[in-house]
């Protein structure tokens, strides 16, 4: 059984049901980490695609289609697997389809990840995204900087706004810890699924939290500060930028609790 699944509408695609696609970049997506056949956060990444298709394409797919489709993929690969699952519109690029036209749904698995070790020092790149809420394909600028990063010594990148907010890294999301709160940096941001999921478990734990502007300048006040996206709910980060932090390893295990504490749910 192969990892390696690609799926449209949920059967097997063809090359020619991807050759259109290939070169597309108006789309939307979503990337979960499948565990036993099950994923984390399911709702969450249900409301992420419905918002995001009602947004670029004025209409979405019912729930249960897209549960039907995530279902078909998963079915044909491991038990434990990486998932994604892009919305787009047959109709393409540089056009505006006609309000009867479906989106179509693509999903893709392969073998399971758990990202890469840390700590990581990320460079302050001045960037904010277009259409940051909404999680699309095509953004040239998270590679370009990554890439950027690491040619300067960095593992990878975060972004500052034009009022010099932290706000996101390339494929993370980002948070800080003060000794005693989490604290979210309040900018433009695409707000991830494990956020979401480590945040309602924090609250149900009582762990408090809190949304403020979190600027280079303020870095040093802090205890600690993490990424997280599918791949891990905490990676520490140990410099941003000139400013170094510290590990604070009980903050990622705070973290990592949260979230394994999210149950897990079939498609």
């Amino acid at each position: 059984m192969s990892s390696f699944v690609v799926q449209r509408d949920g059967h097997a695609a063809s090359a020619d049901d991807l050759a259109p696609l290939a070169f597309a970049g108006y789309a939307h997506f979503t990337a979960m980490q499948v565990r036993g056949g099950r994923v984390r956060g399911l709702d969450l990444h249900l409301e992420r695609l419905r918002s995001a298709s009602l947004q670029l394409f004025g209409r979405a797919l019912p729930d249960d289609r897209v549960r039907a489709c995530l279902r078909a993929a998963i079915q044909a690969g491991p038990a434990d697997l990486s998932l994604s699952a892009t919305v787009y519109s047959p109709a393409g690029e540089f056009t505006v389809a006609s309000p009867e036209v479906e989106p179509g749904l693509l999903v893709r698995t392969g073998p399971a990840a758990t990202g890469p070790l840390g700590p990581l020092a990320l460079a302050a790149v001045e960037h904010e995204r277009v259409l940051p809420a909404v999680k699309h394909v095509g953004e040239v600028a998270k590679t370009y900087y990554l890439r950027q990063a690491v040619d300067q010594g960095f593992d990878d990148a975060a972004f500052v706004d034009h009022r010099g907010r932290i706000s996101e890294g390339s494929i993370w999301n980002v948070a800080f810890w003060d000794g005693s709160a989490v604290v979210w940096p309040e900018a433009e941001m695409l707000a991830g699924i494990t956020m979401g999921i480590v945040r309602r478990q924090l609250d149900r734990l009582g762990v408090p939290q809190r949304v403020e502007e979190v600027t280079l300048a303020g870095l040093p006040a802090l205890a600690g500060a993490v990424v997280m996206n599918s791949w891990t709910p905490g990676l520490a980060v140990h410099r941003i930028g000139p400013v170094s932090l510290p590990e604070a390893p009980s903050f990622v295990k705070l973290l990592h609790d949260a979230y394994e504490a999210e149950p897990l749910t079939a498609p």
